[in-house]
């Protein structure tokens, strides 16, 4: 959506763009056109955009746009008497009811917004952790050399340290919380933890992560929730059961079979081997493997000549034939 632009005021008309500045009935039929019928208001001035390039504002009359307003842009060619529309919209100005900014969906839960029992989905490529054998530390040496106490004028007993940490175990932040028990895995194995020094280190450290409800507090190692490193969130049930598909078999579609025509047969080529004959031929094939038939011999083959002259060699045969039948015996 637009931002809001401040709406403009009615100004004078410009001496050098008397032209566009008079095209006032053409910019409204532009908006109108836009708009539903009694939609367009009053003419509330002009805005010069550049040179020969102008926009006339309206009042807009749409039902729940108020502080809106029509704008409508003409433009002429250098030389040229004749305004032009470029673009017409609705846009928004002072006092406008404007959507909020829009934001993605993975920006719009904020750490403030996660419960004590909600669980957060895996994040593979974090770029707040790393890989174990990598985590070395800057202060890995000051904390070997670091002596418990140094500095002060007194320092926990070992009593008040029992009570420190009884209180802290038997809190909200053990393994008795209503997140801890819903938790599918504790704070020990966690990349947000991290222990404390000296004797704690075995029970208890900090949470780092933003997103947990303990972010900064002290936990204990079972503790647990929803915003550990290394879980996944739950599947969403699906809000319906899927059926199988169903046929409608009240509404189908009859497809008529259509012949094949005869020019579509005898335009096909055969195939390899296989001769083809004309319709009512009988088949020769069939003919040899009736039982019962002997074969006849078959003709010596014939060499192929033209129809004239095997015509005239069969007359010849023929002659022959008669004249010795004629020819008396010697």
């Amino acid at each position: 959506m637009p931002p809001a632009t401040k709406t403009p005021r009615a100004t004078a008309r410009p001496a050098k763009e008397a032209i566009l500045a008079g095209a006032v009935d053409l910019a409204r039929a532009a908006a109108e056109e836009l708009a539903l019928p009694g939609q367009v208001g009053d003419h509330r001035g002009v805005v010069v955009e550049g040179e020969r390039l102008l926009t006339h504002v309206f009042e807009s009359l749409v039902p729940g746009y108020k502080g809106w307003h029509w704008a409508v842009t003409v433009a002429r060619p250098p030389r040229g008497r004749t305004a032009t529309v470029c673009e017409a919209e609705l846009l928004p100005g002072d006092g406008a009811l404007l959507a909020p900014q829009w934001v993605p969906w993975s920006e719009r839960l904020r750490p403030e917004d996660v419960g004590p029992t909600d669980v957060l989905p895996y994040v593979e490529d974090d770029e707040r952790l790393e890989q174990g054998y990598e985590a070395t530390g800057e202060d890995a040496d000051e904390l070997a050399i670091f002596e418990l106490g140094l500095g002060r004028a007194r320092v926990l007993s070992a009593e008040g340290r029992a009570q420190a940490l009884t209180r802290w175990y038997d809190g909200d932040r053990g393994p008795q919380a209503p997140a801890a028990r819903a938790a599918a895995a504790p704070c020990s194995t966690c990349g947000f933890f991290m222990k404390l020094a000296g004797s704690p280190r075995t029970v208890f450290g900090v949470c780092a992560n933003e997103w947990s409800p303990d972010d900064g507090r002290v936990v204990s190692m079972d503790h647990g929730c929803g915003a550990h490193s290394e879980t996944q969130a739950p599947e969403p049930a699906p809000l319906w059961q899927s059926s199988r598909p169903v046929v409608d078999e009240r509404d189908l579609e009859v497809i008529e079979a259509r012949p094949v025509l005869p020019s579509v047969v005898d335009g096909a080529a055969p195939s390899r081997g296989i001769t083809a004959r004309e319709p009512g031929e009988p088949d020769a094939s069939r003919e040899r493997d009736v039982p019962g038939e002997t074969d006849v011999a078959s003709e010596p083959d014939v060499p192929d000549v033209p129809g004239e002259l095997a015509a005239e060699g069969e007359s010849e045969s023929t002659a022959d034939a008669v004249s010795d039948v004629d020819r008396p015996d010697r």
